[in-house]
């Protein structure tokens, strides 16, 4: 059995050996699952020991597991997740915060935090793990790593657990793009055929207004370089000029995706504690808290809204453009600083401002760490149309170069 204290990345909850099915393009390479994807004959925390000792272990791997071990790669271990992956921070009550490789004094993000810390830490190679409002994108750009957030449903979610069904999805975070390249051709089981440039890169201003100066810096210096890689200009568009219509980005996630996600989460999650009444970690209980106060009958005006934000952003955005942004507006905050409403508020909202643009209109995702702000990573962001992710990886590997 594996100890923890073993472990000073913090990132893991069981180590494995989970040997490939068979030879494929992941061959040699090293993987782990966060905890909330099944891994047969282990007991799913959803990074909560209520819900793990509740729950039975499960007879198969989620199909997504199995593809990556029938595509060569190895899997070595289970990973923390935030306590029901319902945080960006990646402090966990009851599993602690796993390092962040490359600011250990800082946080690592979350809800995959254990994900960015195996990788980060030299564990594995890449991490599955999952996203619906920046759980994949928020430690990519804290930890200094590359991480994919797919098209909505484009890799199947069987043996995940329930969270947000509108919103989440499973994706990878990875040390290097080639991995991340690999790793997600396999589970999108993309085509071969060819896939074209890109001849559209725009810039999203409102999220660089939000970002800190210093960040809003360092992603103007990384456009510049990307134009001058491609021989092209990057051009600036606002929200308002994507959907048409007088609205600001943070329409997405205030008046859109949170009301969604939360509805959702009292539904899957919420409905077992009520049921159940499990201990609850103190982060938690207060997000929660959030949770049953919330009048779902009020925010259904906001799910039609996020629909419509869908269809105008997905009718904008054509299949040979990129939109790039920074991926947080921040650097990671200190390790124990979010422990006032004023300080998690000043994290969260500006960042779900951010999250909440692919999240809405279910777009592909690529964190990649090519910024650094007082000597901390922070990612700069691409994002394609809908089902577009094959254009959208093949885009990020000729703008990065």
């Amino acid at each position: 059995m594996f100890t923890p204290a073993t472990d000073p990345s913090g990132a893991l909850v069981e180590q494995l050996d989970l040997a490939p099915l068979r030879q494929g393009p992941l061959d040699g390479l090293k993987f782990t699952v966060k905890d909330n994807i099944d891994l047969a004959g282990y007991r799913t925390s959803y990074g909560s020991p209520a819900w793990r000792d509740a729950h039975p272990a499960p007879i198969h791997n989620a199909l997504c597991v199995d593809q990556l071990l029938g595509a060569g790669a190895r899997c070595v271990g289970k990973v923390v997740a935030d306590e029901f992956t319902y945080s960006l921070d990646g402090e966990s009550f009851y599993f602690g915060t796993p390092r962040n490789a490359k600011a250990p004094d800082r946080v690592p993000g979350g809800s995959s935090s254990g994900s960015a810390a195996s990788v980060a830490n030299g564990l594995a190679d890449f991490s599955l793990c999952t996203d619906a409002g920046g759980s994949i994108r928020v430690p990519a750009s804290l930890c200094g790593l590359w991480g994919m957030r797919p098209s909505l449903h484009r890799i199947s979610e069987a043996g995940v657990l329930p969270f947000q069904p509108s919103v989440s999805t499973v994706g990878v975070l990875a040390d290097r793009f080639d991995v991340l390249n690999a790793a997600m051709r396999v589970l999108l089981t993309s085509p071969t055929s060819p896939v074209s440039s890109p001849r559209r890169i725009l810039f999203l201003h409102d999220a660089l207004e939000i970002a800190d100066s210093a960040v809003r810096d360092q992603a103007g210096v990384a456009l510049q370089r990307i134009a001058a890689n491609i021989g092209t200009t990057v051009e600036p568009i606002r929200f308002s000029e994507i959907v048409g219509e007088p609205c600001e980005l943070k329409d997405c996630n205030l008046n859109g995706l949170r009301d969604l996600q939360t509805a959702e989460f009292q539904s899957t999650v919420g409905n077992w504690i009520e049921a159940s009444k499990p201990e609850l970690g103190f982060t938690f209980s207060m997000a929660y808290g959030h949770v049953q106060k919330f009048d779902r009958i009020a925010a259904l005006d906001n799910m039609t809204r996020c629909e419509r934000l869908f269809r105008q952003i997905n009718a904008f955005v054509a299949p040979d453009t990129v939109i790039c942004f920074p991926t947080t507006p921040k650097i990671a905050p200190l390790k124990g600083s979010l422990n006032t409403l004023e300080a998690v508020m000043e994290f969260y909202d500006p960042t779900m401002t951010i999250t909440a643009f692919a999240g809405v209109a279910r777009l592909p995702e690529v964190s990649a760490p090519l910024l650094t702000v007082e000597g901390c990573p922070v990612g700069l962001s691409f994002v394609a149309g809908h089902y577009q992710d094959e254009f959208l990886l093949n885009a990020v590997r000729e703008m990065v170069g």
